[in-house]
């Protein structure tokens, strides 16, 4: 280690339980981010900031003002200009520590991509808004054998558990039934709200077994679920029991990521569709002006080199290049399905 990045992480390296051969396994390390939301961009700052070696974030959505309340990477700036979120805090955390390899891919995770873009790290950190994505995380991690952190929240609320593979019982131990999600009806942000204090306390734990992971002190992780709401001030500490019947950690059974089970498709935080259209590019350029010269006011439409974005009262589409589009304003996926065939095309 250089004196200059001695130096950088000092008070970390002071620290008994890190040290410096703890600071120098960090630093060749490399994580992959899934969401860059409340939980994800706290979770990347404070990683960056202790000098993880490489951190790629996968992200499919895109800065809006009501982000800012809680996610601490962006800016104004970024929410007037849209930019996708992947981009957008990939510079500002190069801009905090250059030391750190920071690449952000702008893509939703899908079972088709899911191995390729969570392979070759040394583990994956969950930033995502639902359960069908946290349950094909868990899949692609089992199948790569590679250590992941589950976290959410919601309100006050908030959870956190590492799942190191075949080690300790997996997201779908605690998820599931014989196989299938257990019922229940999902709060979402949109529907209750979310502090930005409970996704600052749960990003932190997650950040802090990722450094155990990273640093090599396995001995230290916490294998139970660790909850906190920051209203009441409760914490508690579960140990969730492996299921020896589990259909993904016991029967090796990876549903979601063989793409056996339908995506979440509803937004979290706002009344939004994504349709997602595999192996379609579009010319952002050219769709702007056709549909600024048959369809809408020109003025409405707007666009950068990630993304378009235009209205259609009472609806607001975003669409990416690799043909995926977020309709904001319905719940409805066949509304949202109506809207992208007429102004993208079947």
């Amino acid at each position: 280690m250089n004196p200059e990045s001695r130096e950088k992480y000092s008070r970390q390296i002071l620290f008994a339980g890190l040290g410096e051969e703890g600071q120098e396994k960090l630093l060749a390390a490399k994580a992959v981010l899934v969401g860059c939301g409340a939980l994800g961009t706290a979770v990347a700052n404070l990683l960056v900031r202790a000098g993880t070696g490489s951190l790629r974030i996968v992200d499919r959505d895109f800065v809006e003002p009501s982000n800012l309340q809680r996610q601490t990477l962006f800016d104004e700036a970024d929410a007037r200009e849209a930019w996708p979120k992947a981009v957008a805090a990939q510079r500002h955390l190069r801009e905090i520590n250059s030391d750190v390899k920071v690449e952000g891919i702008v893509s939703d995770l899908t079972s088709k991509n899911a191995v390729d873009l969570l392979s070759g790290f040394s583990v994956i950190l969950d930033g995502t808004d639902n359960f069908e994505t946290r349950l094909l995380i868990n899949d692609a991690a089992l199948s790569l054998n590679i250590p992941w952190i589950y976290a959410a929240v919601i309100g006050s609320y908030g959870v956190t558990m590492t799942i190191p593979p075949f080690e300790s019982a997996c997201l779908a131990c605690l998820l599931e039934s014989d196989g299938q999600r257990k019922a229940s009806a999902e709060a979402t942000c949109d529907t209750v709200g979310v502090l930005n204090s409970a996704a600052g306390v749960i990003a932190s734990l997650e950040a802090a077994e990722a450094t155990k992971l990273l640093s090599g002190r396995l001995d230290r992780l916490n294998r139970h679920l660790v909850s906190c709401d920051v209203w009441t001030g409760k914490f508690q500490s579960i140990r969730v029991e492996r299921n020896p019947a589990c259909r993904a950690c016991a029967r090796r059974e990876f549903s979601y990521l063989a793409g056996e089970t339908q995506p979440h498709i509803t937004m979290c935080g706002r009344d939004s569709v994504q349709i997602h259209e595999c192996n379609r590019k579009l010319d952002l350029t050219e769709l702007g002006q056709r549909l600024s010269a048959v369809a809408l006011n020109a003025a409405e439409v707007r666009n950068n080199d990630f993304l378009l974005r235009f209205s259609v009262p009472p609806y607001e589409m975003t669409v990416f290049a690799d043909g995926r589009a977020i309709i904001k304003g319905t719940k409805d996926p066949a509304i949202a399905r109506s809207l992208y065939a007429r102004y993208l095309g079947a």
